[in-house]
């Protein structure tokens, strides 16, 4: 449950400075007497009028000239700065309090509004001095108590945050949004069961809490108690059908459970309640094409789309949901919408040259990678990759490295387009030129597992430098320990040492985490073979014939070892 904590405390920025309006202050009394007490009570009253007309520029003007004449009104300045802030100009706001509180040091709400000045600037550490400073003068002070938790929970200073908002509730211990602000902290702290019974409270003073319900199921779902959630937003629905939020929670909970028919029930009643709910549609959509439900994601971001065709973030989602549903003209229209000024123009590229290449278009896939890439505001490394790749596959193995390198004369410290490119140099003969290139990427990144894995198995697999092959290949593991390529990597090069029971152990783990891929199969078949397992090893080499056939090296495998078992 991730914390908005800026998202609140601008909030309550908001509703804090609302109410210091022109109404909130009486007219200033003046510090002086005669002409300047007249003067301060008239252009006070030209500002007020100028409030209510609606000009707030000139109730500036009259508000500074009655501040010029009587400089000490904490009133006067409060409503000055508030008008500042309320124009974009948060510095002149804090200069104006910081003049007025040399007058005056112990006035808490002007110490308040500076605090608020600073939040403005995004000074936070002036922020929390201010705020601190307001609850030494007003210890009972709530709002100063929330900012200042906010604050710190924004620093991740979560034990001050949450010693004010416990402050907080001992101030107002019914007050629902105390009991939901801790809440929150405590679950971004891993304390649960607190958090739970935190949002339980908010719920018990206020019912119809919408936000605390919604996270109270949230908190269920970290739990793995779905059943639990469910049940929480039904009967929530049930008291107020109005709850649309806390519907559309249910129904992503029954989408993640593939309990389509009651989703869509649910989906059609939030459809009804609120038809027209443009931020519900695109939630909704991007809810059923996480579960997969791609028709129905299509039908709502068209029905986005019918109120906000130029959006171009729900057109590209739009495509995807189509691409995902095998929809691959429309898909192309889709993309095709989207133009080269768009943040989405290079991904939608990209889609477009991946549905062309699975429909055996290469031809016009290397032209829509190559539109993408003149876009460099915008290309990445992984465009670069993804062209070579489509030369490869059109054994235009020259243009694919002038396409790698090209790559990397736009970005060279691109580890993964130098990771290619050794690929590349090996998949033609160059193992030299490929250990280089993998060496130059552990210059970049000691700890780029795949090259580290690249050079170590490539040792191993020639039976060369396998001392430091070991070492390699065991640094990559522990940087990706579950991965079945470095684990059989690690098996093999004991294999190449003759230490089986280390290489067998290893190549069978490698086997469990991929028990599809032919070469790791052929590895293990190849160590049962070497420690006398013949059956297991002809099992295994066979299954791979199976599965790729016509591959004479496993055939003249399999006809030893059956000569072994029958001489």
């Amino acid at each position: 449950m991730k914390l908005r904590i800026l998202a609140i405390a601008l909030a309550l920025l908001l509703s804090g400075c609302g109410g210091l309006k022109a109404s909130a202050y009486k007219a200033p009394a003046a510090a002086q007497t005669g002409e300047s007490s007249f003067e301060v009570g008239y252009h006070y009253s030209l500002g007020v009028q100028h409030l209510l007309d609606g000009n707030p520029a000139e109730a500036v003007r009259e508000f500074e000239e009655a501040l010029r004449y009587d400089p000490h009104s904490p009133s006067l300045a409060g409503e000055l700065a508030f008008l500042y802030s309320e124009r974009g100009e948060p510095a002149k706001a804090a200069e104006i309090l910081e003049r007025a509180l040399g007058h005056l040091p112990g006035d808490a709400e002007l110490h308040f509004l500076l605090a608020g000045a600073h939040l403005n600037l995004k000074d936070h550490p002036k922020a929390i001095a201010e705020y601190r400073k307001v609850i030494a003068l007003d210890p009972k002070n709530v709002a100063a108590h929330v900012y200042l938790g906010t604050l710190y929970a924004d620093r991740k200073d979560y034990e001050q945050s949450l010693e004010m908002f416990r402050k907080v509730i001992a101030l107002v211990p019914e007050d629902a949004m105390g009991h939901y602000y801790l809440a929150r902290i405590l679950a971004e702290t891993d304390r649960t069961d607190e958090a739970e019974q935190s949002l339980k409270k908010a719920l018990e003073h206020r019912p119809s809490f919408e936000p605390a319900a919604i996270d109270l199921g949230l908190l269920y779902r970290k739990q793995n108690k779905n059943d639990l959630a469910i049940d929480l937003y039904r009967n929530f629905i049930h008291a107020y059908p109005m709850a649309v939020k806390a519907r559309v929670r249910l129904l992503d909970i029954l989408l993640k459970e593939n309990r389509n028919d009651e989703a869509d029930r649910e989906l059609q009643t939030v459809l009804n309640r609120q038809p027209a709910n443009q931020e519900l549609l695109m939630t909704m959509g991007l809810m059923y094409l996480d579960a997969d439900r791609h028709e129905r994601a299509v039908e709502l971001f068209e029905k986005f789309l019918e109120a906000n065709p130029e959006d171009l973030k729900v057109r590209f989602l739009l495509a995807s949901a189509l691409e995902a549903g095998k929809r691959h003209r429309e898909a192309l229209d889709a993309y095709g919408m989207i133009p080269p000024d768009s943040e989405f123009y290079v991904d939608a590229r990209v889609h477009t040259a991946v549905i062309l290449k699975n429909d055996k278009k290469a031809d016009e896939a290397i032209r829509s990678l190559k539109t993408a890439i003149a876009q460099k505001r915008q290309a990445g490394d992984y465009l670069y990759i993804l062209l070579a790749s489509l030369h490869e596959e059109k054994k235009d193995t020259p243009e694919a490295e002038r396409v790698l390198q090209a790559g990397l004369a736009e970005i060279p410290k691109s580890r993964d387009i130098r990771y290619s490119l050794g690929v590349l140099y090996e998949k033609t003969d160059r193992f030299e030129a490929a250990i280089q290139q993998m060496r130059q990427i552990l210059e970049l990144d000691p700890e780029y597992a795949d090259a580290l894995n690249f050079i170590g198995y490539s040792y191993a697999d020639r039976g060369i430098n396998l001392p430091e092959a070991e070492a390699l290949i065991e640094k990559a593991l522990k940087l990706k320990p579950d991965n079945a390529y470095i684990t059989d990597s690690l098996g093999w090069v004991y294999f190449k040492q003759n230490r089986m029971d280390e290489a067998v152990k290893y190549l069978q783990e490698a086997a469990r985490l991929m028990p599809d891929d032919p070469a790791i199969l052929e590895h293990l078949a190849d160590a049962y073979a070497r420690t006398g397992r013949i059956p297991e090893a002809l099992d295994i080499y066979r299954k791979i014939l199976e599965r790729t056939p016509g591959k004479d090296d496993l055939q003249r495998k399999i006809s030893d070892l059956l000569k072994k078992a029958n001489p």
